[in-house]
């Protein structure tokens, strides 16, 4: 699958805002600063459609895509290490969880993590969340043209072993680089064999 066009579509605080959509919608989500918004401009082929910052916790809305007048991609905001009020962190949470239980045309959700560090106990108390919550999820390693290819194959191992004693079969597992493009193709054909069992 290719992404021929995208463009900005929403920007909300509140789940309840976003209508009910005839569109599937697959969001992203993952720590601050693993690197969302520029997976989403590399999937889009758009350097500056969703705002990055080498700041974490820029991102501090719901803001939605539409792609190809057929899809939407959610930009969520990162959770973790973004230098927020307690106040602003739980509102922020808040926000990222009602989305995730709440949106009505949410199909997917992108969980992002570093390559380049082991599983986080703030990732992992995520992902059993999901779990318990029953939202369908893949996992996605970023930065990986930080990694040689040697460290990147024992770190990807590590990250799915840590994983599989929680989950079997495991979730779908991507390797991606937003600088050199690597698994753009393979996230957007999975992306594409979803929307094609729906019709």
């Amino acid at each position: 699958m290719e992404i021929k066009e995208a463009s900005f579509l929403s920007a909300t605080t509140n789940v309840d805002e976003i209508p009910i959509p005839e569109l599937e919608e697959f969001a992203f989500i993952g720590r601050s600063n693993v690197g969302k918004s520029s997976l989403i401009n590399m999937l889009c082929n758009r350097r500056k459609l969703a705002h990055t910052s080498s700041t974490p916790g820029k991102t501090q809305c719901i803001n939605r895509f539409l792609v190809d007048q057929g899809w939407i991609i959610t930009d969520l905001p990162g959770y973790g290490f973004a230098k927020v009020s307690k106040t602003k962190r739980a509102a922020l949470e808040a926000m990222i969880n009602g989305y995730i239980r709440r949106a009505p045309g949410m199909t997917l959700l992108f969980v992002l993590l570093d390559a380049r560090h082991p599983l986080q106990q703030i990732d992992l108390d995520f992902l059993i969340r999901l779990g318990n919550w029953q939202v369908p999820f893949a996992i996605v390693l970023t930065k990986s043209d930080k990694l040689s290819k040697t460290a990147l194959e024992r770190q990807s191992a590590s990250l799915r072993e840590s994983v599989s004693q929680y989950w079997d079969p495991l979730p779908p597992f991507f390797v991606v680089s937003s600088l050199t493009g690597e698994g753009r193709k393979e996230l957007l054909d999975y992306i594409g064999s979803i929307r094609s069992k729906k019709f």
